[in-house]
């Protein structure tokens, strides 16, 4: 029987242990730090930052865990699969030097524009006369991303010249060294499709739409993300195999020539124009909340998948095809300006996903921005998300949700 430690806390990395979980090879599933909530599903946690790697590897040598998965983009950034491969442990996810597809964004835009891979156009800035002539150029409204990591709130979209110089007068007031990326705004529909990538193999999981502002309607500042749903049945399989055919296999192939080879989770955010699918970003792990409502979708053996696209071994994952997947995230009532209290947890009957929580004495408590997603599944969207919000109203609590997640 086999082991599996993931890297994370959210509710992300609730829906992978939970994944391995049901596989018949998987006795134990640990997660480094977790949560408290992880723990009513089974789940053991053990209290390690996902960027303290000598602690990571020594405890998968004393625990004889047989395979790591990582959740958090932070740790691939910072190199966790390097460390690990130089130890001989096996372990999913990129490099360090490939994971720079989310870890800059300047890097990820010189790629795609320098491969023709269908984007937004864009110039990388590190100062405010250039951010201006660029914004300028580039023409309104306009996407401003900063370089770095942000945890997914490093995106403002500006309509006017008036309000882009305000803005960018204070970024570089507040941080004259940043750099940016200036890009067009692009309109269509947005979608996320997730690939994992192995040894000479590729498999793509059901595509999901995310909800990334705060309040309904979209409005309001952006978020880590609200709520979302899987599979996105509006999205035609002639658009899904043109995104494979045109964004990601061309990524990969580039990612190859630039010798920085990807293995791991690969997440496109794909934005449909009229001229046809286009990336807005890569992240190089699952998003959250999709995961929440795709990886329930996997009927095969998640541990079998994942080792084998590890080992370079021929695998086939088998999908559902019969339901809607909605997520619903539970939120600090100040998210994401703050934290305001550590409020109790109501107790559902449907599937939780926990993100930020603790436990008292007793009882579950928030311990965060976001501290959960909700999820149910019905034979379309709206049969799922009916099942969802059923259950938000009969609740009484003070955590903030939105109200339009899966309305159209």
């Amino acid at each position: 029987m086999k082991k599996v430690l993931v890297i994370g806390s959210g509710a992300r990395e609730h829906a992978i242990a939970k994944t391995f979980l049901r596989s018949p090879q998987v006795e134990q599933v640990i997660v480094a730090p977790g949560n408290a909530g992880m723990i009513e599903a089974g789940i053991e946690t053990v209290d390690i930052k996902p960027t303290d790697f000598a602690k990571l590897i020594e405890f998968v040598k004393n625990n004889q865990i047989d395979l790591t998965f990582v959740g958090n983009e932070v740790p691939l950034v910072a190199g966790i699969v390097d460390a690990f491969d130089a130890e001989n442990l096996k372990i999913f996810g990129p490099s360090k030097a490939a994971a720079q597809l989310e870890g800059s964004k300047a890097f990820m835009k010189k790629l795609l524009l320098d491969n023709d891979i269908p984007t937004a156009q864009a110039m990388t800035v590190t100062n405010l006369a250039d951010a201006e002539n660029a914004a300028n150029q580039i023409g309104y409204p306009v996407v401003i991303k900063t370089d770095e990591l942000a945890a997914g709130k490093g995106v403002s979209i500006h309509q006017t010249e008036t309000e882009t110089m305000a803005f960018l007068t204070d970024v570089f007031t507040k941080k004259p060294d940043c750099k940016l990326v200036i890009e067009e705004y692009l309109d269509g529909f947005e979608f996320s499709f997730f690939s994992l990538i192995g040894k000479n193999q590729v498999v793509h999981a059901p595509l999901a739409h995310d909800y990334k502002r705060r309040f309904d309607g979209d409005k309001g500042p952006n978020t880590g993300g609200m709520g979302s749903y899987s599979p996105v049945r509006s999205i035609s399989q002639k658009v899904v195999q043109e995104t494979i055919d045109k964004l990601v296999a061309p990524t990969l192939a580039a990612m190859q020539k630039n010798n920085t080879p990807y293995q791991g989770v690969l997440y496109t955010g794909v934005i449909l124009t009229k001229n046809g699918p286009k990336v807005i970003e890569y992240n190089v792990r699952f998003g959250d909340p999709e995961t929440q409502v795709v990886l329930p979708q996997l009927e095969s053996d998640f541990y079998t998948l994942i080792d084998s696209l590890i080992t370079g071994k021929q695998v086939q994952p088998v999908w559902q095809t019969k339901d809607v997947y909605v997520g619903v995230v539970l939120a600090d009532p100040e998210y994401p300006k703050r934290q305001s209290g550590n409020f109790a947890i109501p107790h559902f009957t449907g599937e939780v996903d926990f993100a930020s929580v603790d436990k008292n004495a007793t009882d579950l408590v928030s311990d965060g921005g976001r501290i959960l997603t909700l999820i149910n599944h019905g034979k379309n969207m709206q049969a799922a998300r009916q099942k969802v919000y059923a259950e938000l109203a009969a609740i009484n609590s003070v955590l903030a949700y939105r109200k339009d997640i899966a309305e159209n």
